[in-house]
């Protein structure tokens, strides 16, 4: 199991968004952690599970005070709330003054959160939205804990020109001044938003652009440039999300994520852990968290029908997984 970190270099390209669309068809136990600085947004626009609003104390703001005396991985789901769809979330800050309580405290947080896939009692990926990072932000300090930071970018051309040179520099600083990543050390991948008409030549396009630029960083796949999804996977417009060109383009980015890694990310997991078979662990390759399943409901709507009702730690005997 592994951390994920999402991050954009510049504008709006939808880092969140891929967050959340990566989060609701991984093939594991995930927690999705906001860990923009400049705040989070799912506090304004997701229901919790129990049907009202998110609490905005509960998450990156509370868990500064915890991180501060030292922080155990399983302490991380004392801050962790569940969305109407079962999705697990840290809810990020609500403003940028905010960050100011973390300082000193990134590289914490991401030890935690690359270590809580060697919990025995309840282990689980980590994708991280880290916003932008062009400038001296400190979620950059998460990166040496991840194994992947993927690099969410458009496709125009100035995008494509940032996310270049973001992604040399980043492959640099991560690797000592190599671009190549060492053992242990993060891979860094950009992911497209891109018309699905035209995603599979752009992206072969933008991965020869990255070899030939020697930046270290290669394509590892597209998400749908999908409004009508996106405003879906926010709540924001009723259909079956599960059919949206957003969550089949991510289920196919995951897919290949755990074709090319998820042996490596098993294997380690498993050597950390033993059996327990009172948790339930989806299966290599099987979608637990069905896009299908989850329908996200307006803040302070009723939850859906069948979605977990219950947050805190699963050892507790509540929903273990997620349902987005």
């Amino acid at each position: 199991m592994a951390l994920i970190a999402l991050a954009a270099d510049k504008g709006s390209p939808g880092v969140s968004t891929a967050a959340v669309a990566l989060a609701a068809v991984w093939p594991r136990r995930v927690l999705l952690a906001e860990t923009d600085p400049a705040g989070g947004d799912l506090v304004y626009r997701s229901a919790a599970a129990h049907g009202g609003p998110l609490n905005p104390n509960t998450g990156m703001l509370s868990i500064a005070a915890t991180a501060r005396r030292g922080l155990v991985p399983d302490q991380l789901w004392d801050h962790v709330q569940p969305l109407s769809g079962g999705l697990e979330v840290l809810v990020g800050l609500g403003n940028s003054e905010q960050a100011a309580g973390l300082a000193g405290l990134w590289p914490t947080l991401g030890h935690a959160f690359a270590s809580l896939a060697d919990s025995p009692h309840a282990a689980a990926d980590v994708i991280a939205d880290c916003g932008r990072i062009s400038g001296d932000t400190p979620a950059a300090e998460l990166f040496p804990h991840a194994s992947l930071v993927l690099l969410v970018s458009r496709t125009e051309p100035e995008a494509l020109a940032r996310v270049r040179d973001r992604a040399a520099a980043l492959a640099g600083k991560l690797n000592g001044g190599s671009r190549v990543a060492g053992p242990g050390s993060p891979m860094v991948g950009v992911v497209l938003i891109a018309d699905t008409g035209s995603a599979a030549k752009l992206a072969s396009q933008v991965n020869d652009m990255l070899v030939h630029a020697q930046t270290g960083a290669r394509v590892v796949g597209t998400l749908a440039d999908d409004p009508a999804g996106a405003e879906q996977l926010a709540g924001r417009r009723r259909g079956r999300l599960d059919k949206s060109l957003l969550i089949r383009t991510a289920r196919k980015v995951t897919a290949d994520l755990y074709q090319q890694y998820g042996a490596a990310w098993s294997a380690s997991a498993h050597a950390a852990q033993p059996h327990q078979p009172h948790q339930s662990q989806p299966q290599q390759g099987q979608y637990a968290p069905s896009a299908q399943q989850y329908q996200p409901g307006q803040p302070g709507q009723p939850a859906p029908q069948g979605s977990p009702q219950g947050g805190g730690r699963p050892s507790d005997g509540r929903a273990a997984g997620a349902g987005r």
